[in-house]
């Protein structure tokens, strides 16, 4: 099976006999003129991936739907030239694919309709970055795309509770009597039934909903009834999320492996201790800018055998007291991010990199104790994009520059000792002499 990456077959036996065609680089020269011919000649593709090709156009997947009777997969993630009507031709003469990666690809309703209808083997289905999706089109993928494993709608500002499975299995009647008016005029999305499915989606395991912001607690507790062996869930950016939304989560146990509840700035530390007492196999967690969050909700996570990520960017109500747990009860601990927890210091700092044995990656930015003297030396150097301000805060220890940053510290904390023991002023040094003056 010939696999080409990144360029386009140069020789008629290639074209024969290549299956995979995979051009992610956008730098590797490959455009679109030059693609299109090549879906005529090439006919036994299995798979291609084009988004390292961001002028790819209708003609170019037109001709492949027509020519290729064999594919099964296509990615064209940030294809943004693509529209409704090469999709339908795919939807119209290829058959049933297996993975479809549409990220960036501008879709209506229509299209993503027809795809969910079309290719009910789908595996894989990202559609990320869908400013014109709604509800509607969402709906029949929960109702068609039964063997789903990994679903993306990330970004799609359109998406509601409605585009979701409804947490219950059967419509009650209303009560009669005199209606309330409603607080705001409807409109036809608005008024959508409950999506009621008689089958769960047991095959789905990851599913992103990240920054869909008209997503609330119903949907999630909606997501969990239908879907109850996630093991990757993705909700950052949804600032509707309470606690209940998190006690929702909670119910997938210890099947819940990957959650990201990011810019969510309702939870608080009861759906996080709810959370880590149920859901015991958690991996990773990204809890950033969760402004209402304490220590409490560290001491929880902390208990967790497994956990081996942790993302507490800006969480400004965080102490020593939680580091110091951190290092002293999560011996598995490997990832850690603290930038802009204002009151964690460097000492507490010290004890979690001399203690956790295995952690290899630990962010400081805006940290005031990773602004001593010395500790800039052993950061990872700025990406490119910072201001100088910036800049000059970031603090980002990977690899052996955390163990090199250990042994300066440790090295450090003696030299105080000594100056201590000497009765004079302890001055810190950038360096790692072990002089006192």
């Amino acid at each position: 099976m010939k696999r080409i990456v990144d360029r386009l077959p140069q020789t008629e036996s290639e074209r024969r006999i290549v299956r995979h065609l995979v051009i992610r680089d956008p730098n590797c020269g490959v455009s679109d003129e030059w693609v299109a011919p090549e879906m005529i000649f090439c006919r036994q593709l299995e798979s291609v991936v084009l988004s390292g090709v961001t002028d790819t156009s209708d003609k170019t997947i037109v001709h492949l739907a027509r020519e290729n009777s064999n594919i099964q997969g296509l990615d064209l993630t940030g294809c943004k030239y693509v529209t409704d009507v090469s999709i339908m031709e795919l939807v119209a003469k290829t058959p049933p694919l297996q993975w479809l990666q549409l990220s960036g690809v501008v879709l209506t309703d229509a299209s993503v309709s027809a795809i969910a209808k079309t290719f009910p083997r789908l595996v894989e289905l990202e559609l990320n970055d869908q400013p014109l999706m709604t509800a509607v089109s969402v709906r029949d993928i929960w109702s068609y795309s039964r063997k789903l494993r990994t679903l993306t709608l990330a970004r799609s500002p359109q998406l509601t509770d409605s585009a979701l499975p409804s947490p219950i299995k059967t419509l009650t009647p209303q009560p009669s009597g005199e209606k309330p008016l409603p607080a705001r005029p409807h409109t036809w999305l608005d008024q959508l039934p409950p999506l009621i499915l008689c089958h769960t989606a047991i095959d789905l395991r990851v599913l992103d909903l990240s920054h869909c912001p008209k997503l609330t607690d119903t949907g999630v507790e909606g997501i969990v009834a239908h879907a109850p062996l996630l093991r990757s869930l993705a909700l950052a950016g949804c600032p509707n999320l309470t606690d209940k939304a998190v006690e929702s989560i909670s119910k997938l146990g210890p099947h819940l492996g990957n959650l990201i509840l990011a810019h969510c700035p309702r939870i608080t530390d009861n759906g996080i201790v709810s959370l880590a007492r149920s859901c015991t196999e958690l991996r990773s967690v990204d809890l950033a800018f969760c402004r209402q969050l304490t220590d409490m909700a560290v001491f929880e996570l902390a208990s967790l055998e497994r956990i081996h990520r942790l993302v507490l960017v800006r969480v400004p109500k965080l102490t020593d007291n939680a580091i110091y747990f951190l290092a002293d009860y999560t011996s598995s601990l490997e990832r850690l991010h603290l930038s802009y927890c204002d009151r964690i210091t460097l000492k507490s700092l010290h004890h979690l990199v001399r203690t956790c044995k295995r952690l290899v990656h630990l962010t400081a930015t805006g940290v005031p104790g990773a602004r001593r003297t010395g500790v800039g030396r052993f950061s990872d150097p700025p990406p490119a994009g910072l201001d100088p301000d910036q800049k000059s805060v970031f603090r980002a220890f990977s690899g052996p520059n955390v163990a090199a940053l250990c042994k300066f510290l440790d090295k450090e904390k003696l030299r105080r000792e000594q100056a201590e023991a000497q009765n004079i002023p302890f001055i810190a040094r950038s360096d790692d002499s072990m002089d006192l003056y």
